[in-house]
């Protein structure tokens, strides 16, 4: 049960209420009738005044601690969907970057083959201006035989030739370092653009942290006491129950997958990082941990133990966003506190494919991986399936 500091003072109101009625009670001996039920009237109008008070500002206090939780889960999703954003942008900056060089290597061979051809050019057209037109008719009419003839202008026609296939090939390669020089130019621009847009996002994602922060600061102020704070965990332990029962209902279905019994000691951790909390340690009051905290760092990816697939990917109140696999035969895994989750439901995943990105969604202080494993609905030892 919830001891509010309000609540409290609610019952000192009802408390006061009855201390007042038997004072009044007391000195009906020496009072009038009349003064005794003005007295009693008087006090119970100003103590049901302040259960009114009470009621009204523990129902704001409610909507308003529901309404930060909701504005967590919102600074959440945002967060997930600008990181996924910039990965996106950080390949494209990749892509452009690697077309870029290929471009200007591209571009530094066309140069190259164009000043090679210009030089043959050149010095063909010296040696036809050299040789003169008139050489030429010369030639032939100095030639004995129609077959002389006949090989002079084979001759001259090869050479004609070879002049024009020069020429030719010299129109392609400038075409070509054209076209290979406006792409450098537009990926140059594109460069530009994502760049930008990178620093927008860091802008973006900077300024949703920070109001992040904001959040969890307020929420922890409505959070004042040990109980407050112990009822909070078991409704939020309460939620992932539930949450996992429905996941469950939904594994049923999946007949390929074989399960983690076999597995143990044979397993890859789904992040390298120290165990923050074990599984059975104390959480809170008599609560305890259901899985494991691996204090890693944000941005780091969460990869999947075994093949599966993704029953659950969504925010999760205490969790944040969360993505569950089931391994089948009654098992799951459960990787909580994400920064971004990488998958959907109904996606295959294989054996450390990533699937999550490290962060402390949910409203967490501490960057982590929160995880779990489950068989039949049942939290088990994490530990007992890696190596």
């Amino acid at each position: 049960m919830k001891f509010t500091v309000k609540k409290i003072s609610l019952f000192a109101s009802i408390f006061s209420l009855s201390w007042v009625l038997m004072s009044v009670n007391a000195t009906e001996q020496t009072s009038s009738n009349g003064d005794t039920t003005n007295k009693t009237n008087q006090a119970l109008s100003k103590v049901q005044l302040q259960i009114v008070e009470q009621e009204k500002s523990i129902k704001q206090t409610s909507n308003k601690r529901s309404s930060l939780e909701n504005q967590l889960r919102n600074d959440d999703i945002s967060i997930a969907k600008i990181v996924k954003a910039m990965i996106k942008t950080q390949d494209d900056f990749q892509d452009t970057e690697q077309t870029l060089k290929e471009l200007a290597q591209e571009k530094i061979t066309l140069t190259h083959k164009k000043q090679q051809q210009e030089k043959v050019l050149a010095q063909q057209l010296r040696a036809a201006y050299t040789s003169g037109h008139h050489d030429y008719i010369k030639l032939l009419l100095n030639q004995q035989s129609p077959a002389s003839v006949e090989r002079t202008v084979t001759y001259y026609k090869y050479l004609n030739d070879a002049r024009i296939k020069e020429i030719d090939q010299f129109q392609i390669v400038l075409s070509d370092l054209l076209a290979v020089t406006t792409q450098h130019q537009e990926q140059a621009k594109k460069l530009n653009t994502i760049k930008q847009q990178q620093a927008e996002q860091k802008i973006v994602f900077q300024n949703t942290k920070q109001e992040r922060k904001n959040t969890i600061r307020a929420l922890n102020k409505e959070l004042l006491g040990s109980k407050q704070l112990l009822a909070q965990l078991v409704a939020e332990e309460q939620n992932l129950v539930v949450a996992l029962q429905r996941i469950a209902a939904l594994a049923q279905q999946s007949t390929e997958l074989v399960g983690l019994k076999k597995l143990k000691r044979k397993l890859s951790w789904p992040v390298k990082g120290k165990i923050s909390h074990s599984f059975g340690s104390r959480k809170q009051g008599y609560l305890k941990w259901k899985g494991i905290l691996l204090a890693a760092p944000v941005g780091k990816q969460v990869k999947a133990i075994h093949n599966g697939t993704v029953l659950f990917s969504d925010w999760l109140k205490g969790y944040g966003l969360v993505t569950v696999l089931d391994h089948g035969a009654g098992y799951m895994s459960l990787y909580g506190y994400n920064q971004a989750l990488l998958k959907s439901v109904g996606d295959r995943v294989e054996t450390g494919e990533p699937i999550a990105l490290v962060g402390q969604s949910g409203g967490q202080s501490q960057s982590g991986l929160y995880f779990e494993i489950r068989s039949d609905g049942q939290a088990v030892n994490p530990k007992a399936w890696f190596k």
